[in-house]
C-alpha cells in the first residue's frame, strides 16, 4: 500500500510539473524516474528485480525486438522499440531537412495552385495529414509552419489561420497510422499492432474526419484569405521550388530513403521487420549517405531531450504498473461501467480526449496502455477495441487546446517567433468545436463497428 501511494504521488507530481512547464519536461521525467527507482523500487519495495524489469535492457537481446515471429508481448517498463524507432526517424528527418526536401514539397504545391491562398490552405492541410501518417506530426508542423510564415511574407496574408489548420490536420493524419503520432507509436509497439492494423481500424475514420475538418476550416477562413488575394501587390517575386534544393544528390538520396521508410512501414507485417529494425535501417542509410559534415550536423540537431523524456516517462509508468496502481484504475473503470462494453469505450475515448486537451497526450497514452490491457483481461471486451479508442481519443483530443499535443506547441512557437501570436482564445475558438465533432464521429464509429 505504501509503495502504491508513493508511486502515485511521484506520478502526479510529474504530471503537474509537465503541465506547469516551468521546468523542461525531460528534466521533470528524469527526476521522477530516479525517485521511482530509488524511493519506490529499492527503499519501499526492496526489489532490484522491479528495477531490472522496468529498465528492460533484456529487450535488446530478444529476437522479437528486431524480427517479429508473430507472437507479441505487452511491453513492461521502458519501451526500447519506441525509443529506437523514434531515434531512427529523427535522424532520417534531419537528413531530409538538410537536403531541402520539405521546403521543396511546400513550394511545389504552392506553385501548382498558382499561389492562391485559399487553395494553399486546402492543399497544405491535406499535405499535413498525409505526411503525418509517415513522419512524426511534430516534425511536419515544424517545417510546414515555417514555410507558411515564409510564404505569408511574400504573398501578404495572415499565416495564423493556415498554421492552426495545419496543426489540426497533422494530429488528425497522425491518428491514421502507427507511426504518425507518438501515442500511436507507443500503443503499437506495446501491444504488437502493425502499420496495417492501425490504417485498417483508425485510418478509415481518420480520413472521414479529415474531410470534415477540411470543409470546416475552409468555411472558417476562406473569406479572409480571399480578401488577402485581392489586396496582394501585383509585383511579387514568387519563390520557386528549385530554390529549396541546395544539393541535388542529397535531395534525391533523401527522397529515396523516405520512400524506403514508407515501403518498409507499410509492409512490416509481411516482412517481419519490427519498427525498431526499420528505424535502425533508415538511420543507417541516412548516416551512410550524409558525409562527415552532414553527420555532425544531424547529431548536433537531434532532439535528445525528447528521447530522454520518453525514457523517464516509461520508467514512471512502469512504477505504477509494478505497484499495481494501474490494475486498480482498470478495476475502477470496469466497476463504474458495470462491465458494459459501450460505456467502457465511451469512457476511454472521452477521458482520453478531455485529458489530452489539457496535458501532453504522450504520458497519458503511456499510462493508459496497461490500464486497457487489464480491463480487457478482466472485463468482457476486446483489447483492440480499447486500443483504437485510446488512440483516437488521445490523438484527436489533443487538438482542442494549444497545449494538448507537442505539435500544437511547436506550431504556435514557430508562429510566435515570427511575430504572429496565437492566443488560447483564438486557437480554441476554431479548434475546440471541430475537435468535439470529430471525437463524436469516432465514438459512433467505434461503437457501430466493434460493439
Amino acid at each position: 500500500m505504501v509503495s502504491q501511494i508513493l508511486a502515485t504521488v511521484i506520478f502526479a507530481a510529474m504530471f503537474i510539473m509537465i503541465v506547469w512547464e516551468k521546468i523542461e519536461r525531460h528534466i521533470t521525467t528524469t527526476i521522477a524516474a530516479a525517485l521511482m527507482i530509488v524511493v519506490v523500487f529499492l527503499i519501499s519495495m526492496h526489489s532490484p528485480q522491479a528495477v531490472m524489469e522496468t529498465l528492460n535492457f533484456k529487450e535488446f537481446i530478444s529476437p522479437g525486438f528486431w524480427y517479429s515471429n508473430g507472437a507479441t508481448e505487452t511491453a513492461v517498463g521502458i519501451n526500447w522499440e519506441t525509443i529506437v524507432f523514434i531515434t531512427g526517424m529523427m535522424i532520417m528527418v534531419e537528413g531530409m531537412g538538410r537536403a531541402g526536401f520539405f521546403r521543396w514539397i511546400c513550394l511545389v504545391i504552392a506553385k501548382l495552385v498558382k499561389y492562391k491562398t485559399v487553395l494553399i490552405l486546402v492543399t497544405f492541410m491535406l499535405m499535413s495529414a498525409v505526411l503525418s501518417m509517415f513522419i512524426d506530426s511534430i516534425t511536419v508542423v515544424l517545417f510546414l509552419a515555417a514555410v507558411t510564415v515564409e510564404l505569408s511574407k511574400t504573398l501578404e496574408f495572415d499565416p495564423v489561420p493556415m498554421i492552426i489548420s495545419e496543426i489540426f490536420c497533422a494530429n488528425l493524419g497522425g491518428s491514421a497510422t502507427m507511426c504518425g503520432d507518438p501515442p500511436n507509436i507507443i500503443i503499437g509497439t506495446s501491444l504488437g499492432y502493425t502499420f496495417g492494423d492501425f490504417f485498417k481500424n483508425t485510418g478509415v475514420i481518420s480520413i472521414l474526419c479529415l474531410i470534415v475538418a477540411v470543409v470546416y476550416f475552409y468555411a472558417c477562413f476562406r473569406r479572409r484569405l480571399k480578401i488577402s488575394d485581392k489586396n496582394r501587390s501585383k509585383k511579387i517575386d514568387y519563390p520557386q521550388p528549385s530554390e529549396a534544393i541546395k544539393n541535388k544528390k542529397s535531395f534525391v538520396v533523401s527522397a529515396v530513403i523516405f520512400i524506403t521508410a514508407v515501403v518498409l512501414l507499410i509492409t512490416h507485417a509481411q516482412t517481419g521487420l519490427t519498427v525498431s529494425s526499420i528505424g535502425l535501417i533508415v538511420a543507417f542509410l541516412t548516416i551512410a549517405t550524409s558525409g562527415k559534415e552532414g553527420i555532425k550536423q544531424i547529431f548536433r540537431r537531434l532532439d535528445y531531450k525528447t528521447l530522454v523524456f520518453f525514457i523517464g516517462l516509461f520508467v514512471v509508468v512502469g512504477g505504477l504498473e509494478e505497484t499495481k496502481v494501474l490494475d486498480a484504475i482498470a478495476g475502477f473503470i470496469g466497476n463504474i461501467s458495470s462491465g458494459n462494453s459501450v460505456v467502457m469505450v465511451i469512457i476511454v475515448i472521452w477521458l482520453s480526449a478531455i485529458i489530452s486537451a489539457f496535458v501532453d497526450n504522450i504520458p497519458f497514452a503511456a499510462t493508459m496502455i496497461p490500464v486497457i490491457t487489464a480491463m480487457a483481461a478482466t472485463q468482457d471486451i476486446n483489447l483492440a477495441t480499447l486500443a483504437w479508442s485510446l488512440s483516437l481519443g488521445t490523438d484527436l483530443g489533443g487538438n482542442a487546446t494549444p497545449i494538448g499535443a507537442s505539435a500544437n506547441v511547436m506550431g504556435i512557437s514557430v508562429a510566435g517567433k515570427n511575430g504572429h501570436n496565437i492566443t488560447w482564445g483564438r486557437y480554441c475558438r476554431y479548434c475546440a468545436p471541430i475537435t468535439i465533432i470529430v471525437v463524436v464521429l469516432c465514438t459512433v464509429y467505434i461503437i457501430a463497428k466493434y460493439l
